[in-house]
């Protein structure tokens, strides 16, 4: 399990990243606090507070070695 900060504060930008993590097999996650989504749903995303930086969880470690180059324009 690999985990990353994420910064998700415009539409482009949510949108991007569910661009990126979309086409991945494996499980994604995306939490603010207590939350946790999906973070291949946008509409899941925009129920979270955009505002601050969310964490960003990839189970699968092959899934995560080929995305944590494609998060560096997120990565805070």
């Amino acid at each position: 399990m690999t985990t990353a900060q994420v910064l998700l504060d415009t539409v482009e930008k949510v949108k991007g990243f569910v661009n990126v993590v979309g086409p991945l097999e494996g499980d994604i996650d995306l939490g603010s606090d207590r939350y946790v989504v999906d973070a291949k749903s946008i509409m899941g995303i925009f129920s979270l507070d955009l505002t601050k930086p969310l964490k960003v969880t990839i189970h699968d470690e092959a899934a995560a070695e080929r995305l944590m180059p494609l998060l560096k324009a997120y990565i805070v």
